[in-house]
């Protein structure tokens, strides 16, 4: 089978920005008088989108105060998007290396849309999306299957010939959901237990580009 479009994740597959989602996690925290987490604590709750986040490492804020922690979390995280975050090693090279064999490229996250379009123009690959869905982008995010579907159907490409790339168990559980095969990366934020319903397993953006191009099933 050829592999037409790729389906990236974004915080933890192509981008570790695990540093300054920590910063803005410790950023509402203190203004709640509470310790700051380690990174290792908050890589354990990243990947179902920024109101589950909070719910997560504030779990005593209430209903009626969500909101205004919620905008207080966005609001510094667009502020410092990038200040630690960078690319893993190879992503580069391996987005170029798609390019060149016109495979078309897509951002699925559960990170809102306009942060997620922030981080990718900040770090100067942006334009080589056809398409950024983030989290908030459409009425259901993953695990749905709706933003694959819809992605895949934005860039013109049967679903038999995208493959969803991610590190969290929603990016796996989506692409089984949607029937898009599934290819999921050992360095990022998501336990391997969590990743055993993959198609294939990558341990280097070489590899990725190995399992893309010999057909991911």
């Amino acid at each position: 089978m050829i592999i037409r479009a790729v389906l990236f994740d974004l915080d933890g597959t192509l981008v570790d920005s695990l540093e300054d989602l920590t910063d803005a996690v410790n950023h509402i925290r203190s203004a709640y008088s509470q310790p700051p987490l380690t990174a290792e604590a908050v890589r354990l709750k990243v990947g179902k989108g920024s109101r589950n986040l909070i719910q997560q490492v504030l779990p005593d804020v209430t209903d009626s105060d969500i909101d205004h922690v919620l905008g207080m979390f966005l609001e510094f995280n667009r502020e410092h998007i990038a200040d630690k975050s960078r690319l893993y090693p190879g992503i580069q090279e391996l987005l170029q290396e798609f390019a060149a064999r016109d495979i078309k490229m897509a951002i699925i996250s559960n990170k809102n849309e306009d942060l997620s379009s922030l981080i990718l123009q900040t770090l100067g690959i942006n334009d080589m999306f056809e398409s950024v869905c983030g989290g908030d982008t459409y009425p259901e995010r993953k695990p749905s299957p709706l933003p694959l579907l819809r992605v895949a159907e934005r860039l013109g490409i049967a679903p038999h010939e995208c493959v969803m790339v991610g590190d969290s168990i929603n990016d796996i559980q989506a692409g089984q959901q949607a029937n898009i095969a599934s290819i999921a990366c050992t360095w990022g934020y998501g336990s391997r237990a969590e990743l055993t319903g993959a198609g294939a397993f990558a341990n280097s953006p070489q590899e990725l580009f190995a399992a893309v191009i010999g057909g991911a099933r």
